[in-house]
């Protein structure tokens, strides 16, 4: 079996266009009696089968910014297309619908079940989209070993090593076989040495199809991303594609 039948491979966007459009987005929020502007004025498109690192110090809104591409918080401005639909507005039903099938997230602390088994949290999100019971563990155990952790399908998360553990989270992202993926500092709670092979990783599944947006502040997981976009205070002050993956445009 291919990797990309695995992972899922590129989604089909009517007429060519970008997979995830922002439009003039803003987003505040409040800070005890503050108001604090997290996102300002961002416009950008993201296209099948990037791979984007989203840089930039502390308290910038590179994590408001993910919430923003993931339709977990609406856009108190502007709007937010994916696929050319406006999710900008979606009531919570429709929010969850669309996360759950189109949006695959990584979190920096794993958010895993620890009551659970690693093949079980992978198969969490498709049972409640529905899959059926043989399907799940079939694909749960394509995606441990595309991850490599095929040996640990009934290891639950205290049993698992932090790199492990984020391997399996990874797994639970592609679950689905989403749209993109969308990690939120994926390798911050990790060693160097763990936080490189992550690193790989997420390379590895870009090649073989996903769509990657990573917010992050580890050099090494950024230098792999093919376009990297700069964020200050809340605005996109840089953005820079490579040269290659320009041409390839």
């Amino acid at each position: 079996m291919s990797a990309s039948s695995v992972i899922g491979g590129l989604p089909n966007v009517d007429g060519g266009g970008p997979l995830l459009r922002l439009e003039n987005v803003e987003r505040d929020y409040m800070m005890g009696s503050e108001t604090v502007r997290a996102v300002r004025g961002v416009s950008l498109e993201i296209r099948a089968g990037e791979h984007i690192a989203i840089v930039g110090p502390s308290g910038c809104g590179k994590s408001t910014l993910l919430n923003l591409l993931g339709a977990i918080d609406p856009p108190d401005e502007g709007r937010v297309l994916l696929g050319g639909r406006d999710v900008s507005r979606l009531n919570d039903r429709e929010a969850t619908a669309l996360r759950l099938r189109r949006i695959g997230f990584v979190f920096q602390r794993f958010h895993l079940l620890p009551a659970l088994t690693a093949r079980e949290n992978i198969e969490l999100p498709m049972a409640e989209a529905g899959v059926g019971a043989r399907e799940r563990a079939l694909r749960s155990r394509e995606l441990l070993a595309y991850v490599g952790l095929a040996d640990r399908d009934r290891h639950r998360p205290p049993q698992l090593s932090g790199g492990e553990q984020q391997r399996v989270a990874i797994a639970r992202a592609l679950a689905n076989a989403p749209a993109i993926v969308l990690a939120d500092e994926p390798t911050g709670e990790l060693d160097a040495r763990t936080g490189a092979e992550v690193a790989s990783l997420f390379a590895r599944l870009n090649r073989d199809g996903t769509t990657l947006v990573i917010a992050t502040h580890d050099e090494e997981l950024a230098s792999g991303a093919k376009r990297v976009i700069h964020m200050r205070d809340g605005a996109v002050v840089r953005d820079e594609i490579d040269a290659t993956a320009a041409m390839a445009r």
